[in-house]
C-alpha cells in the first residue's frame, strides 16, 4: 500500500543488512588466497587459482538466485534461505580453522628442499564443502538482496525514480563500509589472532544479518513472483524460428503494428491492486525484426502463441546482452585485486611507520576512496550533470560504464609498471630468491587499487541500475544478477587466462610467466599489459555497442 510499504526507510533494512553480508563475504575472500598457500599448502598461482573459483561462483550462483526469486520465491524468502546456507558453510570453515587435525601439518617455509604436504582427502572435501556452501549463500544474497531493496520505490513517480537511482549508489556506499571492516578489522584478526576467529566474526556477521533483515518485515514491498521469464524467452526465439522457417507463403505474414485485444492495454506489474498504471499497448518495433516472426494471426502450434509485449521483453533482454558482454573483461582486472595484487604486497615492506600492515588489507585504499566518491556522485555530481543535461538521470548508466572500463585500463597500466619497479628492487637488493621482504613499501600496489575500486565504484552501481531498469518487470531479479555474473566470469576468465598464457609461454620459455612458488620469478609485468591490451580492445568493442543501445521508455535520458 502506497504511504504505508516501501520507500528509503524499508531500503535502509536492506541497506544495513548489505553492511554486514559482505563483511561476512569479503573477510576471508579477500585475505583467502594467503590462507590457501601458507596453511593448505596451495602454490600461489593454485591458490589464486582456487579464489577466482570460488569467487566466480559466488557471483554466477546469483543467476540461479535471480531466476528463483523472479519464478518461486520471493526475494524476501529467498534472502533468508540464503543467509542461512552461507551461515552453515562459514561455520564448516570455522570449525576446519579451529581443529588442528583437520589442517594439514604444518612446514618451514625456508626450507625450499622439502615440499609443503598439500591439503587432500577428507580434509580437502571440508575445505571445499564449506567454500562452496558459502558461494551458494552468496549467490542467492547476491540475487535477491539488491532487487529487493530496488523494489521498495515507486517507479511511476520522478521521486521515486531519483530515490531509486540513490539506493544503487548507496548499496555501493554500503558493500565498502562492509569491505572496509573485512579488510581492516577481520584481516587484521586473521593474520593476528587466528583464522579461526576471522571466520568466527564472519559466522557471526551472517547470523546477525537475518534479524536486521526481518525488523523491516513490516513495510517491505514484495513483488510476487510471476511464473518463468526464461519459459517465455524460449517459446519466443523457438517461435521465431519455427515461423521464420515455414513462412513461405501471404497468408502466415507477420501481423504488423497490429496487437491481440489482451495486448491493448497492459497493466505495470509490481504494483498494488488498486492503483494499477494502465501504459499504452506494445507496437512491434524495428530492431531484431527476426523475432517479429513470432507473432502470427493463427498459430499452427498453440503453445507457440506470443504476444507482442513478450516478443519485446525478449528483444530488450537481447540488447542489453552484448553490453552484459563488455563489462566481463573489467571484472577480469578486479580478480586481480584478491589474488596477485595482494601476493605482490605480502613481498614488500608493509610496514607504515612502527604500524605493520597485512597485504590483505590493501582494499582499505580504494575502498575508503569509494565511501567518499559514493556520497559525493550522489549528492554533488548528479545534481550538477541533471542542471548541465536538463535530464532527470544527468549522467546515463552507459556513459557511467563507460568510464569505469576506461579507469581499468588505466589500473592495469599502472600495475604494470608498479611490477617493473618491485622487481627492479628485487633484483638491486639481491633478495630475487629470498622470501625476505623487499625494501620498498607496499603503498605503490595501492596505486592500482584506487584506480580499480574507482572503476568498480562506477561500473557496478551503472550496471545494477541499467540492467534492473531496462529489464522487463517479470525479470528484474534475474537481469540485476547479470552484474554480479558479470563479475563471475571475469574471475572465471582470469583463470582461464592464466592457464592460457602459461602454457603458450611455456612452449616458448623453459618456465611459464605465471608459475612456481616464488613471484620474484614470475613475469607479472607482461601479463598486466597484456590485460591493458585486452581492456583497451574490449573498450572499443563497448563503443560500439553503446553507441547502437537506444533506452527503454521508462529509462530517461
Amino acid at each position: 500500500m502506497r504511504g504505508r510499504h516501501g520507500g528509503m526507510l524499508a531500503a535502509s533494512f536492506v541497506l544495513a543488512v548489505e553492511i554486514l553480508e559482505n563483511l561476512a563475504f569479503l573477510a576471508n575472500a579477500s585475505n583467502l588466497v594467503l590462507y590457501l598457500s601458507k596453511f593448505m599448502h596451495y602454490s600461489p598461482s593454485s591458490s589464486a587459482n582456487i579464489v577466482t573459483n570460488f569467487m566466480g561462483t559466488a557471483f554466477l550462483l546469483a543467476l540461479l538466485g535471480g531466476f528463483l526469486a523472479d519464478d518461486f520465491f520471493t526475494t524476501y524468502r529467498l534472502y533468508l534461505t540464503s543467509a542461512a546456507i552461507e551461515f552453515m558453510g562459514l561455520l564448516t570453515l570455522t570449525v576446519q580453522a579451529h581443529v588442528p587435525s583437520l589442517k594439514p601439518p604444518t612446514c618451514a617455509f625456508a626450507s625450499t628442499e622439502i615440499p609443503c604436504q598439500k591439503v587432500g582427502g577428507q580434509k580437502a572435501a571440508m575445505l571445499f564443502t564449506g567454500l562452496y556452501l558459502v558461494a551458494l549463500g552468496v549467490g542467492g544474497i547476491k540475487g535477491s538482496l539488491p532487487p529487493h531493496g530496488a523494489e521498495q520505490f515507486d517507479e511511476t513517480t520522478p521521486q521515486g525514480r531519483r530515490q531509486r537511482s540513490s539506493f544503487f549508489n548507496y548499496y555501493v556506499f554500503c558493500l565498502s563500509c562492509g569491505a572496509l571492516l573485512a579488510v581492516s578489522f577481520v584481516v587484521w584478526i586473521e593474520d593476528n589472532k587466528g583464522w579461526q576467529w576471522g571466520f568466527g566474526i564472519a559466522t557471526a556477521a551472517i547470523l546477525i544479518s537475518i534479524p536486521v533483515f526481518l525488523l523491516g518485515s513490516p513495510i517491505y514491498r514484495t513483488k510476487i513472483p510471476a511464473g518463468s521469464p526464461i519459459t517465455t524467452m524460449f517459446k519466443v526465439l523457438a517461435a521465431a524460428i519455427y515461423n521464420n522457417c515455414k513462412s513461405t507463403n501471404p497468408s502466415s505474414a507477420v501481423m504488423g503494428m497490429e496487437a491481440s485485444p489482451s495486448d491493448k492495454t497492459e497493466t505495470r506489474d509490481g504494483e498494488e491492486s488498486n492503483n494499477k498504471v494502465m501504459v499504452p499497448s506494445r507496437t512491434l518495433t524495428e530492431d531484431l525484426k527476426f523475432l517479429n516472426k513470432a507473432i502470427k494471426q493463427k498459430p499452427v502450434k498453440p503453445m507457440l502463441d506470443c504476444t507482442v509485449k513478450q516478443v519485446e521483453e525478449v528483444k530488450v533482454v537481447l540488447k542489453i546482452l552484448p553490453i552484459f558482454m563488455c563489462t566481463i573483461m573489467l571484472n577480469c582486472c578486479l580478480a586481480q585485486l584478491s589474488t596477485f595484487s595482494v601476493q605482490q604486497a605480502a613481498t614488500m615492506n608493509t610496514k607504515i611507520g612502527s604500524l605493520k600492515v597485512p597485504p590483505a588489507s590493501l582494499p582499505i585504499f580504494p575502498v575508503i576512496f569509494m565511501m567518499i566518491l559514493a556520497p559525493t556522485y550522489n549528492h554533488v555530481i548528479i545534481p550538477l550533470a541533471r542542471k548541465v543535461t536538463k535530464t532527470e538521470i544527468g549522467i546515463t548508466h552507459l556513459q557511467r560504464m563507460g568510464t569505469g572500463l576506461v579507469l581499468s585500463i588505466i589500473a592495469m597500466a599502472v600495475a604494470a609498471l608498479v611490477e617493473i619497479k618491485r622487481k627492479k628492487v628485487a633484483v638491486e637488493s639481491g633478495l630475487l630468491n629470498s622470501a625476505d621482504s623487499l625494501p620498498i613499501t607496499f603503498l605503490w600496489i595501492a596505486l592500482q587499487y584506487l584506480f580499480l575500486g574507482s572503476a568498480d565504484l562506477f561500473t557496478l552501481a551503472g550496471m545494477m541500475e541499467f540492467f534492473f531498469t531496462e529489464a522487463p518487470t517479470s525479470m528484474r531479479s534475474l537481469a540485476t544478477s547479470l552484474s554480479w555474473a558479470s563479475l563471475a566470469m571475469g574471475y572465471y576468465f582470469s583463470s582461464v587466462l592464466i592457464s592460457v598464457v602459461n602454457n603458450v609461454t611455456s612452449s616458448f620459455r623453459h618456465t611459464p610467466w605465471l608459475s612456481g612458488s616464488n613471484l620474484n620469478h614470475y613475469h607479472l609485468e607482461r601479463f598486466y599489459w597484456l590485460m591493458c591490451l585486452l581492456s583497451s580492445l574490449n573498450f572499443l568493442h563497448y563503443l560500439f555497442w553503446a553507441n547502437r543501445y537506444k533506452y527503454g521508455t521508462t529509462s530517461p535520458c
